[in-house]
Formats: C-alpha cells, structure tokens, sequence
C-alpha cells in the first residue's frame, strides 16, 4: 500500500474510537482487518503500530487541541474531523518519520475525501497553528 492509503486505513481505525471504549479496540482492530480491510501483514503491522502509539497519545492530543482551538473544542468538532485532527497533531508532533507539511497535506486531503465541504479549510487552519 502506498503511504496515503496506509494513512487512509489508520483514519478509519481511530475512526472507530468515537463509537467504542478503547477496551473494546483490540477487539475492534482485529474486526477491522479480518472484515473490512484484508491487508498485507506489513501493512497491518503498520497500520496497527500507528493506531495504536496514537491511542495512548490521545487525551494529550485533545488537550492540545483544546489549546489552540478558539470557540471550538474537541466536543464541538464532527466526528470525522476530530479523527483527522488527532492523526495530523500526532503526526506532526510525535511522529519524526513525517514532515510538517507532508501531514497537514495529507490531513487536508482525508478532509476532502471523507469531511464535509468546510472540512479542508478547518482541518488546515487547526493543524497550521501547530506547524
């Protein structure tokens, strides 16, 4: 797989965490890919990896994302645009592997895949504050 369908395959993991306990995520990882997202064992591994260095990272992301959002806060924000925030901060924050500008790129481009049409404007000026 390519770096932004692996990305792709990370959003729609953590994608899941608003609608599951995270005790419940192994479960629900495994779901993933044995249902829905049949990938190589590398991908996967990779994928898996990502999702779950991300999770223990989680409440330090919303909190950081409180910080720098204005009028808005992580209760506020839709569901698909808070899971890619919480991937863009992750990535630009923790993750040395990815540039700055590669992961707000990448960000804004899941925005205009699976957000609504304000979606790409937002999720770009959140993760520019952290640029």
């Amino acid at each position: 797989m390519s770096r932004r369908e692996l990305r792709e395959q990370i959003f729609m993991l953590l994608f899941r965490v608003e609608f599951n306990r995270m005790e419940d995520m192994p479960e629900q990882e495994q779901l993933f890919f044995e249902d829905e997202h049949a990938a190589k064992e590398e991908d996967a591994a990779y994928v898996s990896d990502k999702f779950r260095k991300i999770s223990e990272k989680l409440s330090e992301i919303d909190s950081q994302l409180n910080e720098r959002t204005q009028g808005w806060d992580t209760t506020r924000m839709s569901k698909v645009d808070l899971t890619i925030l919480r991937l863009g901060v992750y990535e630009i924050c923790y993750d040395e592997d990815v540039p700055t500008g590669v992961a707000i790129n990448e960000a804004v481009e899941l925005a205009k895949k699976f957000g609504q049409d304000a979606s790409p404007g937002f999720v770009n000026g959140i993760l520019a504050k952290f640029a």
